[in-house]
């Protein structure tokens, strides 16, 4: 499992037109997930990124966690791309729909995040703070 976490000061999700989905400060998440990924590693990255001190304390350090600020999850499954072979990705390592879609509708349950919309195209407009980007693999 990887994920790609963003400090934002607002983002939102449009899939089909329509807005899906929209934070304002806090993070927002893409994850991505291979074939052998579990429920419990799910439950340890979220764990991870609700504890991951990105945030600025009253001396302006990256110090604190995310505490009351929001997450916006979307699925991200070009994480697992591939370029070892040349210049167009496989994406053989990222899990199909029917493995990776109960995984990350527990991880979003787990970090109580807006979502996305799971195997849609989307349009993920972000105003990042910082910038702040941190990858994660679980």
């Amino acid at each position: 499992m990887r994920a790609l976490v963003q400090r934002v000061s607002s983002a939102r999700v449009l899939a089909g037109g329509a807005e899906v989905g929209s934070i304002g400060p806090g993070m927002v998440v893409l994850a991505g997930f291979t074939h052998s990924d579990t429920k419990e590693e799910t439950d340890g990255l979220a764990a991870k990124i609700r504890a991951l001190r990105i945030f600025d304390d009253a001396d302006g350090r990256m110090n604190e966690p995310l505490g009351e600020r929001e997450i916006l999850c979307v699925s991200q499954f070009t994480l697992y791309a591939d370029t070892s072979r040349g210049n167009r990705p496989s994406y053989m390592d990222a899990a199909p729909a029917e493995v990776a879609l109960p995984l990350y509708e527990h991880l979003c349950e787990a970090l109580g995040a807006v979502r996305g919309a799971f195997g849609e195209h989307m349009t993920v407009e972000l105003k990042g703070d910082g910038p702040v980007t941190v990858v994660l693999e679980a």
